[in-house]
């Protein structure tokens, strides 16, 4: 610019771009981005340079700015050509308004919009500082949580002029974005570093979500805090201690606690008056741990408590990350002692017997004198796989955040188990024998079908088993024996009940006290207490492992708690589902086939549907009360139940179900954001696929997964229509049941069950 004579101009920040400086800029682009495509390519990277195609823009103000633009719409074509091809995208920041006018766009927005359109989990901005460092200190601010810092930095004198507005830009980008997506500073000799390691490099920018802190459980919602406790505390898992246990003492002594809006991590701590305060719960999500939430909670408590004891299993996969946190620390009974803020042993050693007489730290925690047992209830054990992800913290040579978490499953059992079915002769029974013969683990010992007995099971492959036609007496015994470690229940509704009473008598009387698990298909218990409802995506699976009584859910109803779940903290009035099945779904009837055999027939067919659909069960379906019923259990304490209204209709093809819902908003959302918490919801569950257009029938037909696409908000952005698929006799039926006996097993979640 300097040599062709161009004075810079500015206004507000904003250079203005006459036809010279445009024509200048737009030659030194290029320039620079041939430069760069060819030093990409010399390193053996293909590369392609976009120089035009991909933003069209509006002018800002041509009267005031010239030929500079605002960005209006992104064409993403082009780069998915070159990614396609294997080729790297070189892009330039100049735009075409509708006219074909080229304008000059801010690069920094227009990566921006860019990002707005791919929704990628990382944005990279690179500077030659290597990212953002506070103007008092002059120290490097490694991470920066949005929800949670944002207004208290924008309040510091040291923020201002062009850290203020990227500041501004950066919220504004990730409030667009899903909560995974972040952002991040570096230089470009780090950035190899941060794509390439989990060491990462420079600042980190993320939403992340305000914490909070109360001094009762009423303050989150009592039942909500009930949840978190039966799902991730270890003691309750185990059978060492109940929920209701832990709320006793909790209200032993004046408490807070800690946390963050969604619950991925809680933390209570105890603080008698004049007392050391002891953190008695940390209990935290994979969320929690992947997004450093539990560093963001214990910061905080540091920040109220200078000094602080708090125990762990001596086996606990996070130990690294507590010997982190501690000044101090020791190992007694299977059970670790840390603490911080305390120098002197003498001190720790005074504490610790404070603590044993006031009894706020069991005494096989503590040092001194000989260690007791600790006490469990007759054949109590932690459920084999109870948790879901361990974490391996440590401190990473040359980065200063402190710790790299990965995620990894759990330990998870290979032991052969023995399952029972009963009630085998239906479509949904047939699904279950060909996923049970595929399983590696489990062997199916007996299938009971009372029309089928004599006959051989077909469809199994591991070994020849012929149908039975077991009665309450010989399931009893069965379970007495222990000869069957589960059962599978695929009855109509109504008709259960009295297996489960059988295996319930016979396993009172094994000499192991130990009880089989049972996942039952019907409706019978979905509503029961004492029984766990088998939908891990949307209830967890901490609960399904800890559980030997569980209800897997309706076809319909999975579908449709699935589609509002991602909503609703939004739903703003009476969310309407209308589904369509596959005449499958209506069941069956006994028939005989030309040999003889007893076989199976549709109760409904094409025909008699003339190849239409027929809507049916127009109020009151049993699966419009059960999605409602578990939906609520996601609202806050003291909200009124969600109701739903459905509406099925049987259709005339086989299987698989399309449902859409129509759901009023309490306030406006765009289609990005719908999808935006869509995604975050099921971040990682990898039997649900989220995809943009309507789903078909041949995307779910025979498939094992749950797809939801067609995002739509009307115009005028108080409601939201989504539809969702899945195979009724699959997702629907036996692949849900095949996760729940999974998880109840302590097999990985997904053993068996092929991942379309």
């Amino acid at each position: 610019m300097e040599r062709e004579g161009v004075v810079p101009d500015y206004i507000d920040g904003i250079r203005v771009t006459d036809a010279k400086t445009l024509q200048i800029a737009r030659s030194v682009f290029m320039e620079e981005n041939l430069k760069l495509v060819g030093a990409l390519e010399k390193l053996g990277t293909r590369a392609r340079p976009i120089t035009s195609g991909v933003f069209t823009a509006d002018y800002l103000d041509k009267d005031k700015y010239g030929l500079v633009g605002r960005i209006t719409k992104v064409d993403k074509r082009p780069l998915e050509a070159a990614i396609r091809a294997g080729a790297l995208p070189i892009l330039t920041s100049l735009a075409e308004s509708p006219e074909g006018q080229i304008l000059n766009v801010n690069a920094d927005i227009a990566a921006g919009e860019l990002a707005k359109e791919l929704e990628p989990m990382k944005i990279v901005f690179l500077n030659d500082k290597g990212g953002l460092f506070h103007g008092v200190t002059g120290e490097k601010l490694d991470v920066i949580n949005l929800d949670e810092d944002f207004d208290n930095l924008m309040k510091e004198s040291w923020v201002k002029y062009g850290t203020k507005l990227k500041l501004r830009e950066f919220k504004e980008l990730l409030d667009y974005l899903p909560r995974s997506s972040s952002v991040a500073v570096i230089s470009a000799s780090s950035l190899q570093k941060e794509l390439f390691t989990d060491s990462g490099a420079g600042t980190l920018i993320r939403r992340g979500y305000k914490l909070f802190k109360h001094s009762s459980i009423d303050a989150i919602g009592a039942d909500r805090f009930r949840q978190v406790v039966h799902d991730r505390d270890p003691e309750v898992l185990a059978g060492l201690q109940s929920v209701t246990g832990v709320l006793t003492d909790l209200n032993k002594t004046p408490y807070t606690i800690y946390g963050d809006e969604p619950l991925d991590v809680i933390a209570v701590v105890s603080h008698p008056e004049g007392e050391i305060p002891v953190m008695t719960k940390l209990l935290a999500s994979r969320n929690g741990v992947l997004n450093n939430v539990t560093d963001n909670v214990f910061n905080a408590i540091k920040k109220d408590h200078r000094k602080l004891f708090w125990t762990t299993h001596a086996e606990d996969d996070n130990r690294a990350w507590h010997f982190e946190r501690a000044d101090g620390s020791f190992t007694r009974a299977g059970r670790s002692l840390f603490w911080y803020g305390v120098q002197d042993v003498a001190e720790v050693e005074r504490t610790i017997k404070d603590f044993e007489a006031k009894g706020r730290i069991e005494r096989s925690f503590l040092p001194v004198g000989p260690a007791a047992q600790r006490s469990s209830p007759a054949g109590a054990a932690a459920p084999s796989g109870a948790k879901s992800y361990s974490t391996l913290a440590r401190r990473v040579p040359g980065s200063s955040r402190e710790y790299a978490t990965s995620a990894t499953d759990g330990p998870v059992s290979t032991e052969i188990k023995r399952v029972g079915l009963i009630g085998a002769r239906g479509f949904t029974g047939q699904a279950l024998t060909t996923l049970l013969s595929n399983h590696p683990h489990i062997d199916l010992t007996h299938v009971s079908s009372r029309q089928l007995a004599g006959y051989p099971l077909t469809g199994y492959t591991k070994h020849s088993i012929d149908y039975t036609n077991l009665s309450h007496e010989d399931v009893e015994q069965l379970e007495k024996s222990g000869e069957v470690d589960a059962w599978i229940m695929a009855l109509p509704n109504g008709v259960c009940k009295p297996f489960v009473d059988a295996v319930d008598r016979g396993s009172a009387e094994r000499k192991s006290g130990e009880k089989s698990v049972i996942v039952d298909l019907s409706a019978d218990y979905r509503f029961e207490k004492g029984w766990t409802y088998g939908l891990p995506e949307l209830y967890g699976r901490d609960s399904i492992r800890a559980s030997k009584r569980i209800s897997n859910p309706g076809c319909y109803a999975t579908s449709a708690q699935m589609l509002i779940a991602p909503l609703i903290k939004h739903v703003g009035g009476l969310p309407t589902v209308f589904g369509l099945s596959g005449y499958s779904g209506a069941g069956t009837l006994p028939a005989t086939d030309p040999d003889g055999r007893p076989t199976t027939v549709p109760k409904v067919t094409p025909e008699s549907l003339k190849h239409g659909v027929k809507p049916y069960a127009l109020t009151d379906h049993i699966h419009e009360r059960e999605a409602g019923f578990h939906l609520s259990g996601l609202l806050p304490t003291g909200t009124a139940p969600l109701k739903i209204a459905f509406v099925p209709a049987v259709t005339p093809w086989f299987s698989g179900i399309i449902s859409t819902a129509s759901i009023p908003l309490n306030g406006k959302l765009t289609a990005a954001e719908v999808v935006a918490k869509f995604k975050e919801t099921y971040e990682g569950n990898k039997l649900v696929k989220i995809i943009k257009d309507v789903p078909q029938l041949p995307d779910i037909e025979n498939k094992h997964t749950w797809v939801v696409g067609g995002f739509q908000v009307h115009s005028a952005g108080d409601r939201v229509v989504v539809v969702g698929g899945l195979d009724n006799l699959l997702k629907g039926a036996a692949t849900q049941c095949m996760q729940n006996l999974n998880l109840a097993l302590g097999y990985d979640e997904y053993t068996g069950i092929p991942l379309d």
